[in-house]
């Protein structure tokens, strides 16, 4: 439990990055800290059900593309879930993709530190 909620809170700052680093070009904006939690949460749920399908699915891409085209991916699910969540608003794949790719670094330095 305790990992699923920093989990949770990792996904969530780093929602909250992308947005106030892309929400003044008009690429991803969120509206208010809860819609932040809440698209977390959604993200977690689809990166855990549907990205390994998707995975398998692009698979040639993936070995194509030495394993970048997961950005791709990312953005899917990012858009997927943003879909779902009204007050969360992405200009374009460009943005989905560029919310995608800060979501995943800021992920990935909050679990370089934890650990």
């Amino acid at each position: 439990m305790t990992a699923f909620l920093l989990r949770l809170f990792i996904n969530t700052v780093g929602v909250v990055v992308a947005s106030a680093i892309l929400s003044q070009a008009d690429l991803f904006a969120v509206d208010d800290l809860v819609a932040a939690i809440v698209l977390a949460l959604i993200l977690g749920v689809l990166n855990a059900t549907i990205r390994p399908i998707l995975t398998l699915l692009t698979l040639p891409f993936h070995l194509l593309t030495f394993g970048l085209f997961a950005l791709v991916v990312n953005a899917v699910i990012l858009w997927v879930a943003a879909l779902l969540v009204p007050p969360v608003h992405i200009g374009g794949f460009a943005g989905a993709f560029l919310a995608a790719l800060i979501v995943a670094v800021v992920s990935a330095v909050a679990s370089r530190i934890i650990r």
